[in-house]
């Protein structure tokens, strides 16, 4: 397992290498060290892969914040040999969000849910659960309570929607229904209410992990209002806000693919991608601090030469 290197190394070994034109890249002549450079760099080096965590020794350092890991903030570097969980229950949340969000939107015409209760059972729900259990055993607690929950929310949705085996919509009255719009609103303004408390908790973190869960927060907001804003006809057949609805599909899709994004950013690095994504800390956070305390604009500058 790698060990942390001091800064102070890691600069000086720097100024060797790349520093004035007197070392390995000085006018073109002379081999590059490229595994040194390597070696020289920090345990966790951003201006590359957002991702490249290493294991350390050193107990005392913490890794930033990082949506890839399901981490809103400081976090000890994970132990060698325990893969990382968050992108499989990422992308779980994220297509079965996708799904329903587009039925929401009554996409091509689809109004009914019905396709969405496999991925619900399967993906969205069991998969998700099972990732947010092995965020306990990489020690995670927020990721461990986040995909766990959301895991049991498709679960719930899928056990809902489940045509005839439970009866819960027909032991409302059936889909129509006041009794049933207003049961599912209250549903949905409760994941509204947990959805908020973990938004709270992403204010340090990074911007592409904060505006998932901002994105979803609003998208239960939506959901909510429109199931419970709902009118009755004549008849006695309640519709729900269909505006409201579809908002929500709206925010629903752009948090589905928030959410994949933080996938992608969780699995993609050097070896296997030509590219890695950015994942932008807030300045306020302790990787936006560090990054500020190495610029010191306190002392006098240098005239600029004509």
């Amino acid at each position: 397992m790698a060990t942390a290197t001091h800064p102070d190394t890691v600069n000086s070994a720097e100024k060797d290498m790349y520093g004035n034109g007197a070392g390995m890249h000085g006018n073109g002549v002379g081999a590059t060290d490229y595994a040194a450079a390597a070696k020289a760099r920090r345990p966790y080096d951003y201006g590359g892969n957002p991702l490249a965590h290493i294991a350390t020794n050193d107990s005392t350092l913490g890794m930033p914040a990082f949506g890839g890991a399901f981490q809103p903030g400081l976090y000890a570097a994970p132990k060698k040999g325990i893969a990382n969980p968050a992108p499989l229950g990422l992308s779980a949340f994220a297509l079965t969000t996708f799904i329903l969000s587009l039925i929401n939107l009554n996409t091509r015409g689809v109004a009914e849910p019905n396709i969405v209760v496999a991925s619900a059972f399967a993906y969205g729900g069991l998969v998700q659960l099972l990732a947010g259990m092995w965020e306990m055993a990489v020690g995670n607690t927020f990721g461990a309570t986040a995909l766990s929950s959301y895991g049991g929310f498709w679960i719930s949705v899928a056990i809902t929607l489940t045509p005839g085996g439970f009866g819960i919509v027909t032991a409302l009255g059936g889909g129509t229904s006041p009794a049933f719009l207003n049961s599912f609103g209250f549903f949905l303004f409760g994941w509204f209410i947990f959805t908020t408390l973990l938004l709270i908790c992403t204010l340090k973190s990074t911007v592409a992990f904060f505006l998932l869960f901002f994105t979803l927060d609003l998208a239960f907001l939506c959901l909510g209002i429109g199931y419970l804003d709902h009118s009755v006809s004549a008849t006695g057949a309640a519709s729900p806000n269909h505006t409201a609805i579809k908002a929500g599909g709206g925010f629903g899709i752009i948090a589905a693919f928030l959410a994949w994004y933080n996938a992608f950013a969780g699995i993609a690095d050097s070896s296997n991608s030509f590219f890695v994504v950015p994942v932008a800390h807030f300045p306020w956070s302790d990787k936006g601090r560090e990054r500020r305390a190495k610029v010191n604009n306190d002392g006098p500058r240098a005239e600029a030469s004509v």
